[in-house]
């Protein structure tokens, strides 16, 4: 990744030309971004996306000439640093878990809908700039915990303020936005990792905390 003065290098991977110009247009407005380029398909991302010439890539799953997956996995494994953020009319939420351990860094999702959405982008691409994992807000909202599972034992409390983690959302935000003071954020936090079995051993506690909920659960 760029130094924190610099701006997030993004390259853009989606197959339909309205879509592929909305979100060009859109992240071209943030001032912390630069748009490297816009490819129609896998084998113009591979032309211009050589390994190290971007930070981030938003990556259309299904491409006319590819498979969008596929294309981030090899693309990723050339440049480990590279954040790959999944973007899918369906929810790909599952298969956000089966690539887990096959990636250098565990990837975002966001639906094509959700994308297009000034607010939910930049926060998305924001934090996952800091290194974080974000998930898709309706369908993190959507999601209910499995019988069993540690997930399943938070206080109603506690997945409130995991799902907007989740979603990229900063402890003093998600404090406002639950009527909470920001230290209860935290002690709830600190309570979930305790409860997801969380350890020092993990790099990114958020990150991790996030990957246990997209692993121990569905969608309604």
């Amino acid at each position: 990744m760029n130094s924190a003065s610099s701006p997030v290098r993004v390259g853009i991977v989606e197959d339909e030309d309205l879509l592929r110009s909305m979100l060009t247009d859109l992240a071209s407005t943030h001032p912390g971004l630069e748009i490297v380029g816009a490819a129609g398909g896998a084998a113009d991302a591979r032309v211009k996306f050589p390994p190290g010439s971007i930070d981030l890539v938003l990556m259309d799953v299904v491409l006319g000439d590819g498979n969008g997956v596929a294309l981030g996995v090899s693309m990723q494994r050339a440049d480990p640093n590279l954040l790959v953020m999944l973007l899918s009319s369906h929810d790909v939420m599952d298969l956000v878990v089966s690539i887990g351990s096959n990636v250098p860094r565990p990837w975002s999702y966001l639906s094509k809908r959700s994308s297009v959405t000034k607010e939910v982008l930049f926060r998305a691409i924001d934090s996952a700039a800091r290194g974080e994992v974000i998930l898709d807000p309706e369908l993190t909202e959507r999601s209910a915990a499995r019988e069993g599972s540690a997930v399943s034992q938070l206080s109603g409390a506690q997945l409130q303020v995991l799902r907007l983690v989740a979603q990229g959302f900063s402890n003093a935000t998600a404090a406002e936005l639950l009527g909470l003071s920001r230290r209860s954020v935290e002690n709830h936090l600190q309570a979930i990792y305790r409860a997801l079995g969380i350890t020092s051993q993990d790099a990114s506690p958020r990150v991790a905390a996030v990957l246990r909920f997209l692993q121990q659960t569905s969608r309604k």
